[in-house]
């Protein structure tokens, strides 16, 4: 029986689910090991993600996909599963990352560009065979220093890169999440909530002209977006603001037939990432579901918990299932403050 891109989107966004990010690249997961005195080989990759893909509890009634890595998506546990049936049997959807990573764009200073184009019709065809049913593409925009707005043919760039992508996802059965992420945490830090307004609304709406240049079936595609926040270090604003600003540049670039929004993090801190999008669905009011698509923010309470120890598994998983719990009462708009001080 052969899936519609439709029905793998619908399954994405299921209710009170959303998705795991768990494509950190060999780079990054270093980062996120390094934070707790763990060696960054392959064994230890494997004995994590085996951890998080495991906890029953959390998969089967909070995630309704995982985000892999080429190495991921070819491993398997200790007794053989391979990682995307794990994932299958639980009850979610197992994606893959397939961009290259974001490069100096040439004669753009400061700014950046995704890569990755190259070969990735052959790349989804084995990514498909290998279980894949979504994929990935993350591209960066950048506020640079002195509150410059980044370059129209930056955005335009990345845009273009994005619908690329998201056409050939389509043609091999593939949903794409589609990522534009304006930077909360970048060159220029110290922005306000007004101007990532301005750079995500311009970004939205040339990232949806090329999707549809490139004839992208917007029913069959997740968008992925930053929410509208002030900088790390500029004049923060009200949870409230937060969610009302970012809906309301949503409605304004956003198409409806897109059945889905799935936020990311993006160095907002775990229960803020949670509070927002609870927010969100409890002013509704909106056309798309919304949920979460989390790395850090669904992982650094259970990365901390295991510290690369086999005991302390449980604990780990654990902390995973409380704030993957957490995000899926956020989903649903009945997340309270009161709820995370209920141990999982």
């Amino acid at each position: 029986m052969s899936e519609t891109l439709q029905d793998i989107a619908a399954a994405m966004m299921a209710d009170g689910q959303g998705i795991l990010a768990a494509d950190e690249s060999t780079g990054t997961i270093q980062k996120r090991f390094d934070q707790i005195g763990v060696e960054n080989t392959e064994a230890n990759r494997q004995a994590y993600r085996e951890l998080l893909f495991t906890a029953d509890d959390a998969m089967k009634n909070y995630v309704s996909g995982v985000i892999l890595f080429d190495e991921t998506l070819r491993q398997s546990t200790l007794d053989g599963r391979r990682f995307a049936e794990v994932i299958k049997a639980a009850g979610a959807v197992p994606g893959i990352k397939v961009d290259a990573g974001a490069k100096p764009l040439a004669a753009f200073p400061g700014e950046k560009v995704t890569e990755g184009l190259d070969g990735l019709r052959g790349r989804l065809q084995e990514y498909y065979e290998l279980g894949a049913r979504f994929a990935k593409w993350r591209a960066v925009i950048d506020i640079l220093p002195a509150d410059s707005l980044p370059t129209a043919g930056a955005i335009a760039c990345n845009a273009h890169a994005l619908a690329r992508y998201a056409a050939l996802c389509q043609e091999n059965g593939i949903v794409p999440i589609v990522e534009p992420e304006v930077i909360m945490d970048g060159p220029n830090s110290g922005h306000d909530i007004a101007t990532c307004y301005k750079v995500t609304e311009l970004t939205l709406n040339m990232v949806f002209d090329e999707l549809y240049a490139q004839r992208v079936d917007l029913t069959g595609m997740i968008l992925k977006p930053n929410m509208i926040v002030p900088g790390a270090n500029g004049p923060q604003v009200s949870t409230r603001e937060v969610a009302e600003q970012t809906i309301a540049c949503l409605k304004a670039t956003v198409p409806a037939a897109v059945p889905g929004i799935a936020f990311l993090s993006g160095g907002q801190s775990d229960e803020a990432a949670t509070e927002h999008l609870a927010i969100m669905n409890q002013i509704g009011g909106f056309p798309w579901k919304m949920t979460f698509s989390y790395g850090r923010a669904l992982q650094q309470a259970c990365l901390k918990a295991w510290g690369g120890k086999k005991e302390n598994v449980p604990a780990a998983q654990a902390a995973f299932k409380h704030r993957a719990k957490m995000n899926g009462l956020a989903a649903l708009g009945t997340w309270r403050a009161e709820d995370e001080r209920e141990a999982a």
